[in-house]
């Protein structure tokens, strides 16, 4: 018989309460091992292939070399823009953050410079020297959304360090890295100007500041996942472009310093509450450091045995429904690639054969070896060296039985281990002061078959509004708007003081319980003592929500049960809706003497939610017909036709 689990969360968790104390798991390691004396100095000795390298570029598929060559030869003629000030301007004029106007250039030197070490001809240099010129020529290298006061435009004595600045300084470090020395070949101040840009531009401005606030040396503010992402490149261009050893070495321990402030407050469970995928740029991104950080000192720097370093890695697969479906709590994204290479590495290094084999699995999905990968210069080059083993490793669909995370309090289970076949439903205690939050305590997805049923919308196209004290008038924000409650008329408020409490979850072979208490997540004015939302799946047969609520009057407006559904919804008898899926129909039971059903049909106009919801969605309003101070509902999924 499997082994029963019982967790039970009662109390609710700050940020800075995930952990007794500082934890400095990096800092610590890299006293062990003596990182001053076992960090190597020459970045041609951590195994990347280099420019020259012929054989390794030689060996990669031909139908991937034709590829590179082919994009390549697209940016031949690239015209090299100019970032205008009215691009920057326009995030304060309209909210527009133009992130086209930084993506074109960008992507023209990845290509340029990809094509040019597949091919090694020198047909493509030409190209990549205007890049490094354009980028030298550049004020910044950041997004205008990141610009510090006074926003608008960037002050060149000034430099700041956002995600954009660590991107392009770790591409254009790379970039002179593999090509310095072809440079000189054409004229001796190409390397020199850029290795000048991108210590004034990004390295001497981290080795002197500590006031940028994903840093995490400011305690008042929690970071996410923007420090392990930007100090991934910052160490990366500090490794390659630095000279003198004892500020490289001052440099790397300044990374970890930092990198110990994201890990110190990181809850135990390893659960992301940015959502799977902020994880490719939380726990992906830390493993990036990590791994760079084992190749910078011959494999001594390594922490992978350590408890909560395997439990960020595992979170990816927890977080997991069906591909290309994850839970999307939050802003995170409903489907996504995640990052096949770094779930292989990562789960190799700490041992977890679901990690590794899943990883080996994304990448037979998205056909590595077929199809050219993505991302930075350094990211891409990593994937190629990587090709031939997870290739010919076992893959393995991570359909695990149920999990829980209780420091986040997010749990959820499926009908059984090893298929998409069933229910499968995830849902959410915590508070509404998360990364990237939603107001959505208590809320829960549910899919069918491993397609979607009862959904999280989502998040629109990030504009100015997005991260103000305008966010929460997005609708998508709004708990209404997810799969919740709207008690007297009166939604969920956002702030850390707006908390679930006695979480629980239970799992054993025949059921799974989800239940918390949602009524601290609504202001005084909505007058509720205490609902309690729970989630039961009884494995192979039904899926059933509960509410018991206690209130102190019944208000003028009324209480209404949502549920948001990317099915298409009929109601075919009083008491049953059918909820008409991606090949699957399932039957939504609910008592019709105590609420009503109105159906509300969205379409879905924004491009992000258009990747997932394509065809609109539909919000179901049940509404309470009669509330008392206290009362109780049930409504019941079932595969239509079930008995």
């Amino acid at each position: 018989m499997k082994k029963t689990v019982i967790i039970i969360l009662i109390n609710c968790f700050t940020m800075s309460g995930f952990s007794a104390g500082d934890r400095n798991i990096l800092q610590k390691e890299a006293k062990e091992t003596g990182l001053e004396y076992v960090l190597m100095d020459n970045f041609s000795a951590y195994g990347f292939p280099a420019y020259r390298d012929r054989d390794f570029w030689g060996r990669l598929p031909e139908v991937l070399k034709k590829q590179y060559i082919a994009e390549a030869e697209e940016k031949l003629d690239y015209q090299w823009p100019v970032v205008k000030a009215t691009d920057y301007l326009e995030y304060i004029r309209s909210g527009d953050r133009r992130q086209g106007a930084y993506a074109a250039p960008r992507a023209a030197l990845i290509a340029s410079v990809m094509g040019e070490l597949v091919e090694g001809k020198g047909r493509f240099m030409d190209q990549i020297i205007n890049g490094v010129w354009y980028y030298s020529e550049q004020t910044w290298w950041g997004w205008s959304a990141h610009l510090p006061s006074p926003r608008g435009l960037p002050d060149i004595k000034m430099p700041s360090i956002d995600l954009g600045v660590g991107e392009i300084a770790n591409i254009l470090s790379w970039t002179w890295y593999l090509f310095h020395n072809e440079f000189d070949h054409v004229h001796p101040l190409i390397s020199k100007r850029l290795k000048d840009e991108i210590m004034y531009k990004a390295i001497t401005p981290y080795y002197e500041r500590e006031d940028f606030w994903w840093m995490g040396f400011d305690s008042s503010r929690t970071v996410n996942n923007w420090n392990p992402w930007t100090n991934h490149n910052m160490l990366t261009a500090i490794l390659i472009m630095e000279d003198d050893r004892e500020q490289k070495i001052e440099g790397v321990r300044k990374v970890l310093r930092s990198l110990d402030a994201f890990l110190n407050h990181y809850p135990a469970d390893g659960g992301c509450d940015e959502g799977p995928s902020y994880w490719g740029r939380a726990g992906a991104s830390l493993y990036q450091n990590l791994e760079l950080l084992g190749m910078a000192t011959g494999g001594k720097f390594n922490v992978f045995d350590n408890r909560l370093i395997r439990n960020m890695g595992a979170y990816i697969y927890k977080a997991y429904i069906n591909y290309p479906y994850f839970i999307n709590f939050a802003d995170a994204d409903a489907t996504t690639g995640s990052r096949p290479g770094i779930i292989y590495s990562y789960g190799k290094a700490t041992q977890d054969p679901v990690m590794q084999k899943f990883g080996a699995y994304l990448a037979k999905k998205q056909e590595w070896g077929k199809v050219l990968p993505r991302g930075k210069i350094d990211e891409q080059i990593v994937q190629l060296m990587l090709l031939d083993e997870i290739n010919a490793a076992p893959a393995e669909n991570a359909l695990i039985s149920d999990f829980w995370l209780p420091d986040i309090e997010v749990g959820g289970a499926r009908d059984r281990a090893g298929s998409a076949e069933g229910f499968f439903f995830a849902a959410k205690g915590g508070h509404n002061a998360e990364s990237h939050n939603h107001n959505d305590i208590g809320s829960c997805v549910l899919y069918f078959n491993g397609k979607p049923c009862l959904i999280d919308i989502g998040r629109e196209k990030y504009t100015a509004r997005t991260f103000s004290n305008r966010r929460y008038e997005i609708w998508t924000m709004q708990s209404r708007y997810h799969n919740l409650p709207q008690i007297n008329g009166i939604d969920q408020m956002q702030g850390r003081q707006y908390a679930a409490k006695n979480t629980t979850f239970y799992s054993d072979a025949r059921k799974v319980l989800f239940s918390t208490d949602i009524a601290g997540a609504y202001p005084a004015e909505a007058g509720v003592q205490k609902w309690v939302r729970s989630y039961r799946l009884d494995r192979g047969k039904k899926f059933t929500i509960s509410d018991q609520y206690v209130l102190n009057a019944p208000g003028e407006a009324p209480t209404t049960l949502n549920f948001v559904t990317a099915c298409r919804v009929s109601e075919s008898a009083p008491g049953e809706l059918i909820l008409e899926g991606d090949a699957f129909v399932l039957e939504m039971k609910y008592n019709a003497r105590l609420v009503s059903p109105e159906i509300e049909f969205y379409e879905v106009s924004d491009n992000m939610l258009k990747r997932y919801w394509k065809e609109g969605i539909t919000r179901i309003v049940f509404t309470v017909k009669q509330p008392g101070k206290k009362g109780k509902n049930q409504i019941e999924f079932k595969a239509a036709g079930q008995r």
